[in-house]
């Protein structure tokens, strides 16, 4: 990747969990010694697809994206939401899988870098001083991601969709230290983040409403 690609995303890449404690500065030299691939993503389209290699690690550039996972009769769950500096698909590259179990989709147009995984974990012949850095991140990016799937895992261990629902909002308003926050689902992917129907989801948060229990426009809640 040549310096002039980067030069508009610099703001972004220094936010990515990746390259915290690494001086915006070397951020060039940096990529190039990682060989990163920057790919331009329409919306609807493929970044990743399941059983594409597991070898690269994707950065958000521009543009949003999601995780999906899907099953044999093509019932899709959204594994996570993707947003400018995150990264995504670190954990099955540095596990060594073979292939990759999701499918990772632009949700608009979409600018990735991708990073060869080897490159990443392995010094370079110039011996540059940054590979333990970006490995320390990368551990404490899969340790923070494990504990937000474990998060996930206890929504939806809930008996009812009422109580998945309620867990999921009471945990958001404790995040934002606020009674009132806008989640990042519209209703179709928070059913499917939280595992289940959209028309079931929709009549509990109407339910909700009528009780008194929380206020609600589009994707703001309120818990009363």
């Amino acid at each position: 990747m040549n310096k002039s690609d980067l030069t508009s995303y610099i703001d972004t890449l220094s936010a990515c969990r990746l390259f915290t404690g690494i001086d915006e500065q070397n951020l060039p030299a940096m990529l190039t010694c990682l060989d990163g691939n920057h790919i331009h993503v329409k919306k609807g389209n493929p970044i990743f697809v399941e059983g594409d290699p597991a070898r690269f690690i994707g950065i958000i550039l521009t543009g949003t994206a999601q995780v999906i996972r899907e099953d044999y009769y093509g019932n899709r769950s959204v594994m996570t939401n993707l947003q400018p500096s995150d990264l995504f698909a670190e954990a099955f590259s540095c596990a060594g899988l073979s292939t990759v179990p999701v499918s990772v989709f632009a949700m608009t147009d979409s600018d990735i870098l991708l990073l060869d995984c080897h490159h990443l974990l392995t010094s370079c012949s110039n011996s540059c001083d940054f590979h333990n850095t970006l490995i320390r991140n990368l551990l404490h990016e899969i340790a923070r991601k494990n504990l937000a799937l474990n998060q996930k895992i206890r929504y939806m261990s809930e008996k009812t969709t009422r109580d998945k629902l309620m867990a999921y909002l009471s945990d958001q308003a404790k995040q934002n230290h606020s009674d009132t926050f806008t989640i990042p689902f519209n209703r179709q992917a928070l059913a499917d983040y939280l595992g289940v129907e959209r028309s079931a989801m929709s009549a509990e948060i109407s339910k909700l409403k009528k009780d008194g229990i929380i206020d609600t426009q589009k994707s703001t809640f309120r818990l009363l």
